[in-house]
Parts: C-alpha cells; sequence; structure tokens
C-alpha cells in the first residue's frame, strides 16, 4: 500500500503508543480539524477510505489535508508455519496515532458541513475522535 522510499530497515519494532501527541497536535493548514482521543494503529486502507469519503462529501469547494501517513511496515508469518526461523514478511502498513494528534484537516467551506464531514470520515477510523475549528 505504501510506497516509502525513507525506511532504513524494512522490518521494525512493535513501539509503544503511551501519551499524548507532542507534534501535529494543532490545526495548521486548514480551518477544521480531527483529533483522535486514544491511541491506536490506523492502516494505509483506512487512510485511504477516509480519503475518499472526505473528498466525495467535499465536492469542488474545499481542501483536504491528511496530515498522518503509513510509514510504519507490520510482519506476519504465513499460516501453518513452525515456530522461529526469523521475522515474517511485510504484510501491511500503518500510522502510529498518538492521544490528541491532528488526522486531518478541511478548509474553506461551512463549520455545519465540515462537522457533518468529519462525522463520516470518523466512522471509517478505529479511533475515537473530536472536531475542532481553528481560532
Amino acid at each position: 500500500m505504501s510506497n516509502n522510499n525513507t525506511i532504513t530497515l524494512k522490518k521494525q519494532h512493535r513501539g509503544n503508543l503511551k501519551g499524548k501527541a507532542l507534534k501535529n497536535n494543532s490545526i495548521l493548514f486548514g480551518d477544521y480539524g480531527l483529533k483522535s482521543l486514544e491511541s491506536k494503529w490506523i492502516t494505509s486502507k483506512q487512510i485511504e477510505s477516509v480519503k475518499r469519503t472526505v473528498t466525495k462529501a467535499l465536492k469542488k469547494t474545499g481542501s483536504l489535508f491528511i496530515r498522518i501517513q503509513a510509514n510504519k511496515p507490520v510482519t506476519k508469518k504465513a499460516s501453518e508455519t513452525r515456530m522461529g526461523s526469523g521475522k515474517g514478511n511485510i504484510n501491511s502498513w500503518v500510522a502510529k496515532i498518538k492521544r490528541e494528534q491532528i488526522i486531518l484537516e478541511i478548509k474553506g467551506i461551512s463549520f455545519v458541513s465540515a462537522k457533518n464531514i468529519m462525522k463520516l470520515a470518523s466512522y471509517k477510523l478505529s479511533v475515537k475522535t473530536q472536531c475542532l475549528q481553528s481560532i
């Protein structure tokens, strides 16, 4: 799903998702933002689904800024494989989302329609979210 050429090592450790987001926690590009209320992994399929849903709802009136990227590989061993013999092959790509991190931003539409679009986007994600308005 992801063609990320900046990865130096193909197979990464899982890491942890403790604490709040210290970066990407404020609205920069748009007027409204979708903020995560919990820490989780979001798959590249979920990100693509949100992108399609929001662009379809926006039509040609507003702009969409996606602030996350699936840049963490997740490995999986083949089914019915014996224990050992190293780590499995890359199965999918995920984005690590921390609590209070901005997932996407919208610009150029009213607050009511932005809130409705953000609600549609939140149905596609596996995290609890909140709609924000920039000051």
